[in-house]
């Protein structure tokens, strides 16, 4: 099987930390570097999810890097409300004893797309920043690398951080302008791939799917996530991944309820990581984006130009459509297998 060699850039959370397990339980993902940002919680935090994620999973000997500890103009927004107080909902992972790189993230992502030119795919799924400082330090870093896959925005959807705005975005509004307008320059078949809250909202995990990978790893008793349980109730589960998974998403079913979304989650990462592997998961149309930064309600916000009106090339491909039941598949099928090999 053909492998993707990808840099992770993350600010995990709880959808992130699906991602990074999909990613472990997918056999084509190569693991070049895990790269560190602020965003859900403070990147130090992030750094730490990242290597407790790596550890419990036994996953490879992959560089984990800190990066961007604030975005590059605006104060450090993170929201442990929606994420918890270390980003991972309710679960506890065991403290890592795997260490951080000695290079900022920002090196990792130049050296790795200067030793393999044309081969690196970066997944970016929180703010932008590391990539932002990047290319600024290495401005051919978007002909170096293979492509990107960007989970933020929101287009002809409401934003969820603010009216208009998506929180990947709305943390650091600044670098993804200084990313999209430094992507521009790369061939029309590796434009950036956008993943934006348009079709991620719509991969609602939902309390059997926590059920059916339970069931897939083979761990007992039957993993029950229930909206009458009492808030913070703790699972049971005998596979130590669902255990903790399964912590973690509920956390993130118990906010989404409590801003009216109903009792799920929107597992916005997991499903860009799903699409770095394979990007006939998802229909895309191609546009020129743009990044508000001046307005006075609307910084941040993500425009699309569909028509050409601004008389520029497109500089993305913009993700329309999926179908979230195939998406589902091959998360239970993936993490359901790797949970039940490591028991």
């Amino acid at each position: 099987m053909p492998t993707t060699p990808l840099i992770v850039d993350v600010d995990t959370g709880i959808d992130d930390s699906l991602a990074l397990l999909y990613l472990l339980a997918s056999p084509e993902a190569e693991l070049v570097g895990i790269t560190c940002t602020a965003g859900n919680v403070n990147a130090r935090q992030v750094a730490i999810n990242n290597l407790a994620w790596l550890e419990l999973c036994n996953g490879p000997d992959v560089e984990v890097a800190l990066g961007a500890e604030v975005p590059i103009i605006a104060p450090l927004m993170t929201t442990e409300e929606t994420h918890g107080p270390q980003g991972i909902g309710y679960a506890e992972l065991p403290a890592p004893t795997r260490t951080l790189s000695t290079r900022h993230a920002t090196q990792v992502w130049i050296d790795n797309a200067r030793k393999r030119p044309g081969e690196i795919t970066g997944l970016i799924t929180g703010p932008l920043t590391n990539l932002a400082l990047a290319v600024k330090l290495e401005p051919e870093l978007p002909l170096l690398l293979k492509r990107i896959v960007v989970m933020g925005g929101a287009f002809n959807h409401p934003g969820n951080t603010t009216p208009t705005t998506e929180w990947n975005v709305a943390v650091d509004p600044d670098a993804a302008k200084i990313v999209f307008d430094a992507f521009s320059v790369v061939p029309d078949d590796r434009r950036p791939v956008i993943c934006a809250l348009d079709v991620t909202e719509r991969i609602e995990m939902h309390p059997h799917h926590i059920a059916e990978l339970a069931r897939a790893a083979g761990s007992t008793p039957d993993e029950i996530i229930s909206p009458d349980d009492e808030p913070g109730r703790r699972s049971q589960a005998s596979n130590k991944v669902i255990r903790h998974l399964s912590d973690a998403v509920r956390f993130y079913m118990e906010f989404h309820r409590l801003y009216e979304q109903g009792f799920l989650a929107h597992m916005h990462d997991p499903f860009a990581a799903a699409v770095a592997l394979d990007p006939s998961l998802a229909t895309v149309r191609e546009a020129t984006v743009d990044v508000e930064l001046a307005g006075t309600l609307t910084r941040g916000q993500t425009v699309a130009d569909w028509r050409g009106m601004w008389g520029q090339r497109p500089n993305a491909a913009i993700v329309v459509d999926t179908d979230p039941a195939e998406f589902f598949r091959r998360t239970i099928d993936r993490v359901g297998a790797l949970a039940r090999a490591l028991g």
